[in-house]
């Protein structure tokens, strides 16, 4: 039963709370644990005395068990039983007034705003008020405030030092993204551009491992620190395609150059059997006689001879005149020009590309 004479008057229960310090924020679970001191008071009608007629005592400590105690609670708590450490006795004055006081590790609830994240600022309420009466039986005001109301919440505010963050987060994917536009000046020839993009990108690949057991998952909009290493880690894998397709027309162009090394070969082994079936300079002179198991032949003898030497001159230029298309189609070098060309295109579209995102991360996340 409320200590009120009349059923109909209203217990008023006053309440403070002392934040010793923010203990730890949990963003992936939405809480905030915090080291409170509450105070409450409240008045005792039956439980009145005059001082002057017990020898001036004005305070007694009375157990908790003895007296009515309000069901005030905190509406945002998640935290367990064993958290909340409560003095056995209270506190009781002349006038009927009783005080109470308890210490708390609180769990509570918030609702976190992620989306500036290390750069935010979160506001979190502690809301108390009676799980079971109505306010014509409980009313609770602020030993601060005279204002009466059936709850009271209290506003705390928490500003985030990102100094943390910033070091072991923002700066490695900052520096990985320099170090991507820095590996445009690796030379195509060594190999070792493409490697060491690729490697740059697997190093991304666990920061964002690292960031996905940081943020919850139910976040409405997208957090700013997510947004930044997507965007650099589709920057270093636009990167990594593009050198791809560099060292592929590369090696492309290595394959041309053996084509052609080869085409010049054949036409000096046609040139060389050209060179054998002529017939020496002096063989009418000397009077060489034809053989004659060898005159039923068609090529044999000097008219034959010529015959074919038209048909292997004919051959050798009509290869020469396909391998001078190919030539004009496929030269060596014509590959790794445009290669070079493409390199270089790229590369000044990217750099424009990282400075602009940089500038808008650096105004719409650090600066707001």
């Amino acid at each position: 039963m409320r200590p009120v004479k009349h059923w109909t008057t209203s217990t008023f229960v006053q309440l403070d709370m002392v934040l010793y310090g923010i203990i730890e924020v949990d963003e992936k679970s939405q809480t905030v644990t915090s080291h409170i001191f509450v105070r409450l008071g409240w008045i005792n009608e039956f439980l009145t005395w005059n001082s002057s007629d017990f020898c001036g005592i004005d305070e007694l400590s009375v157990p908790l068990s003895k007296l009515w105690v309000p069901d005030i609670s905190i509406q945002e708590d998640a935290s367990d039983t064993g958290s909340i450490q409560k003095s056995p006795l209270a506190t009781l004055y002349p006038n009927g007034l009783v005080l109470r006081a308890f210490r708390q590790r609180l769990t509570s609830t918030c609702k976190l705003n992620l989306r500036q994240f290390p750069f935010d600022r979160q506001s979190c309420n502690i809301t108390f008020g009676s799980m079971t009466a109505d306010a014509s039986s409980i009313n609770i005001e602020s030993f601060s405030n005279d204002s009466t109301l059936t709850r009271i919440s209290e506003q705390v505010k928490i500003t985030r030092k990102p100094l943390l963050y910033v070091i072991n987060f923002i700066v490695p994917l900052f520096y990985l993204l320099v170090l991507d536009v820095a590996s445009f000046f690796i030379s195509e020839a060594r190999g070792e551009k493409l490697s060491f993009k690729v490697t740059v990108l697997l190093s991304i690949s666990v920061l964002l491992l690292i960031l996905k057991d940081m943020l919850p998952s139910t976040e409405d909009q997208l957090p700013l620190i997510a947004s930044y290493c997507v965007a650099i880690f589709a920057l270093v894998g636009l990167s990594v395609l593009e050198a791809m397709l560099v060292c592929f027309l590369a090696d492309l162009d290595g394959i041309c150059s053996k084509e052609a090394e080869r085409s010049v070969r054949a036409e000096v082994e046609i040139e060389l059997e050209d060179d054998f079936h002529i017939e020496p300079a002096g063989a009418h002179e000397t009077g060489a006689q034809v053989n004659p198991q060898q005159s039923h032949l068609p090529l044999d003898g000097p008219s034959g001879r010529v015959l074919l030497k038209q048909i292997l001159e004919e051959v050798k230029a009509a290869r020469q005149a396909a391998k001078a298309q190919e030539k004009d189609e496929r030269k060596p070098g014509w590959y790794r020009r445009l290669a070079e060309i493409i390199d270089s295109v790229f590369f000044v579209f990217y750099f424009l590309t990282v400075v602009t995102f940089l500038t808008y991360m650096y105004l719409e996340w650090i600066m707001y």
